[in-house]
């Protein structure tokens, strides 16, 4: 197995997302710069992980989607390639067009960094097989900008077509309708706020986000 955590001016989540990615599934994990123009050859999954790339000007994870790996990413990802964006990951992925809705400022305005409980909303998507029916989970979150919104229309066809993958059962954020991850149609793009990437071992106090991982690749 063979994944590529991609590295923007900014992420500091780029290291846990590779040593969280090898220690739960054994693969072989390349760091790619933003600024790189290809991808390695044969990848099974794509992260973007957290932090604040170029600063978080503009808006969260603007100027990120324009880097020149996410034209490569948007054609892995087109191929059917995994693609996992995590926290500001999400907020790129949304910026690139490649999952609807946008992340806007916490209800309360204020940054948020603690464990979240989950609901698996969706059980058969391709990241979450591995959680074999449970319905409750444990990660944490840590951010400003979580806050997912959609118009209502947008909101019904996601959750009609079984694309919230995951919901808050105490929402930290304000997030519409409860939604801490989703995925596009297609159902190989997966974003989501709370962090896999630091849920993936006991000592960390869940070893939820391993799952999530080990889910991904082993559907590829």
């Amino acid at each position: 197995m063979k994944a590529a955590v991609i590295v923007f001016p900014g992420s500091n989540c780029d290291r846990d997302c590779k040593v969280a990615i090898e220690r739960s599934t054994g693969a072989h994990v390349d760091m790619v710069w933003h600024g790189d123009t290809a991808l390695p050859d044969g990848l099974d999954l794509i992260v973007l992980p957290g932090g604040f790339s170029y600063g978080d000007y503009l808006r969260c994870g603007a100027m990120a989607s324009l880097s020149p790996v996410m034209t490569e990413v948007k054609a892995a990802a087109e191929r059917g390639v995994a693609t996992v964006g995590i926290c500001n990951g999400f907020q790129v992925l949304c910026e690139a067009l490649m999952l609807p809705g946008a992340l806007l400022r916490n209800e309360r305005l204020k940054y948020v960094c603690k464990p979240v409980e989950l609901e698996v909303t969706n059980a058969q998507t391709r990241f979450t097989a591995a959680y074999a029916g449970r319905r409750q989970v444990a990660m944490t979150v840590g951010n400003g900008e979580g806050n997912f919104f959609a118009d209502e229309s947008t909101l019904d066809r996601l959750e009609g077509e079984g694309q919230v993958v995951f919901r808050y059962l105490d929402n930290p954020n304000g997030s519409a309708r409860n939604i801490a991850g989703i995925v596009n149609g297609r159902g190989n793009v997966l974003g989501l706020m709370p962090h896999p990437d630091r849920a993936f071992e006991a000592e960390l106090g869940s070893a939820d986000g391993a799952l999530l991982f080990q889910s991904a690749l082993a559907s590829a």
